[in-house]
């Protein structure tokens, strides 16, 4: 389910850090002084995202899990995190973009 610190900092430039609980944390920031906080715990298949804008108020907080696939993805000016989801009944996709700009685009539906 997840690439190793090597991959993520090829994509990112960061090197995860790992939580009390044993989870991989990364923190991520755009060219308009937003960051995201990103976790994943790959035990635990689980993930979690927060997003604080430059002001530093958090815009968004997700947590999941049932998390089947993580990859980390960059591109000329572009870089991203893609979480795949499997859980019992529902499938569904995370992505993350956090270069230039941070966006997030979530889909979990009924299969």
């Amino acid at each position: 389910m997840t690439p190793d610190d090597e991959e993520v900092y090829e994509a990112t430039g960061e090197w995860p850090e790992t939580d009390e609980s044993g989870a991989r944390v990364l923190t991520l920031h755009d060219d308009a002084g937003q960051s995201i906080l990103f976790s994943h715990d790959a035990v635990g298949r689980s993930v979690r995202l927060r997003w604080v804008n430059d002001q530093g108020v958090e815009v968004l907080d997700v947590f999941r899990e049932g998390a089947t696939r993580l990859s980390f993805t960059s591109g000329n000016s572009a870089k991203g995190i893609s979480v795949d989801f499997h859980t019992g009944e529902c499938t569904g996709t995370l992505e993350i973009q956090v270069a230039p700009r941070i966006s997030v685009s979530d889909r979990l539906l009924f299969q």
